[in-house]
């Protein structure tokens, strides 16, 4: 009677070990290597997705800077900005004919690091008017993702 108990005892014993730190160490390297094969992988799409909304809240302005020069007659000045398109222009020359609500909802977006989006006209690189974000440093210039994007560009 007493060997079936020893055996019970023992056999209880083994059923209830848990986990072995090797075993806790094993599923911590495995999830640690998880962890850096996604980072490797989104964040460069995540930057990517940054300068597509930086190129896509361009297009828009564009349309509505286009939309503002139908009913005005003229872009705004670099004096009154984007700020044009979603309030008349004190001195705007054709107040009559502004767009009841204006022509943005909500004011001139942001650009995806934050900072606005720069309006001047006459343009400098051959069109009407510039308009871009400076990228991601939020200086002129720079490369990749602190490059300057705006209306001119090609890609």
């Amino acid at each position: 009677m007493k060997k079936t108990m020893t055996k019970k005892k023992a056999k209880n014993r083994r059923s209830q070990r848990g986990i072995t730190l090797v075993e806790l160490l094993v599923v911590l390297a495995i999830l640690a290597l998880i962890s850096a094969i996604v980072v490797i992988n989104v964040l460069p799409a995540r930057d990517q997705a940054a300068i597509d909304k930086a190129r896509i809240d361009i297009g828009v302005l564009e349309t509505a800077l286009d939309q503002y020069r139908l009913d005005m007659l003229s872009y705004p000045t670099s004096q009154q900005g984007l700020g044009a398109l979603s309030a008349v222009p004190a001195d705007a020359r054709n107040a009559s004919r502004y767009r009841p609500g204006g022509y943005l909802r909500g004011g001139a977006p942001l650009d995806p690091w934050g900072n606005p989006y720069q309006y001047r006209i006459p343009g400098d690189r051959g069109g009407a008017y510039d308009l871009y974000s400076f990228g991601a440093d939020g200086e002129p210039g720079g490369e990749g993702l602190n490059a300057d994007i705006g209306n001119w560009s090609e890609e």
